[in-house]
């Protein structure tokens, strides 16, 4: 059996280059001390591991925690959806050939993530045809919202469409709180602001009618889904006593819940326990969110700590969901 991690973050040395030429057109910068480099994230600088773009740094780190393949995306500092149309796109190109070289050298062990300009949605679909056709590429990374717009506004809609079309995943992924009031605190933006914006694009999708559209889109979420799983049954009674969560569609939200994947980072055993109970063990995958502090020390044994775990259920969270997902055997 192979352990395979769909959630593996990377800042390809592509992107890195590209921002140290001309740091004012990607808004950001990479500052280098005493021999070590560091990146903004989320307004503080941190520092670039090279398990982030290195290619044998990250191969020699999943050797150690025993994953055999990790799908691999750039990390929600470098999405760059606020850039001017044209640098966003230049900035997707460099982050899917830097995806894509790391990916080159070892085949067996990765697999690539797309990542596309989504303030541009024509320039995003144009970026994912080059990637299927040049790379094979079975899956996109986008963040769960889009420069305070859901996925499931119209605007996007073509986008999506053309995702399921092509018959890759979306790995979706926090990168920006939209929740305001308190969240400047103890880094709450990430601890509850992050599950907030991935439940938030969930009911969105579900209430907007979005999911009607796309019939076989597949959809996995970051973090145990953020709140979703726990929450689910407040949606589904909402939808039941309520007339605002029909106006657009008239499936129900347990429908659609059966829709979605979700990875198994909730960081206590009991937490993903209760995530294979509500979803099934063949709708979660291994997230491990390397190499960011978020991330478990030990992948495999989060796994392992998960209370009445069978081996069936195993072998569907390590390798058999994830396969299917990347439409391998």
């Amino acid at each position: 059996m192979s352990n395979i991690d769909l959630h593996n973050h990377v800042i390809p040395e592509t992107v890195v280059a590209a921002i140290k030429r001309d740091p004012a057109k990607f808004g950001t910068k990479i500052e280098e001390k005493n021999g070590k480099r560091y990146f903004d994230s989320h307004g503080r600088m941190t520092e670039l591991l090279p398990q982030f773009c290195d290619v044998e740094a990250k191969i020699a780190w999943m050797d150690r925690v025993k994953l055999d393949i990790a799908g691999i995306s750039v990390g929600p500092p470098i999405y760059f959806y606020n850039l001017k149309p044209e640098a966003g796109l230049e900035a997707a190109r460099l982050a899917n050939d830097g995806i894509a070289q790391m990916v080159a050298k070892y085949p067996a062990r990765l697999r690539g993530m797309a990542h596309l300009p989504m303030q541009d949605p024509d320039a995003a679909i144009t970026e994912l045809e080059r990637v299927v056709r040049e790379y094979k590429f079975k899956a996109v990374e986008l963040g769960t919202s889009i420069e305070g717009r859901p996925l499931a506004d119209e605007r996007f809609r073509k986008v999506l469409k053309t995702i399921e079309q092509h018959g890759c995943f979306i790995f979706a992924h926090p990168y920006q709180c939209l929740a305001q009031g308190w969240m400047d605190d103890y880094y709450l933006r990430n601890f509850i602001g992050f599950p907030l914006d991935t439940t938030m694009m969930v009911a969105h999708l579900m209430f907007s009618g979005a999911l009607d559209e796309l019939k076989k889109l597949r959809i996995l979420c970051a973090h145990g889904g953020g709140y979703v799983p726990y929450q689910i049954g407040r949606f589904i009674h909402g939808f039941n006593v309520r007339p605002e969560p029909k106006v657009k569609t008239r499936t129900s939200p347990a429908e659609f819940f059966k829709r979605f994947y979700f990875d198994a980072l909730t960081h206590h055993p009991q937490s993903t326990r209760h995530l294979i109970n509500m979803v099934g063990a063949d709708r979660v995958v291994i997230g491990t969110d390397h190499p960011f502090d978020m991330g478990p020390a030990d992948p495999m044994a989060a796994i392992d700590a998960i209370p009445e775990l069978t081996a069936s259920e195993r072998e569907y969270v390590c390798e058999l969901t994830a396969r299917e997902l990347l439409q391998e055997d």
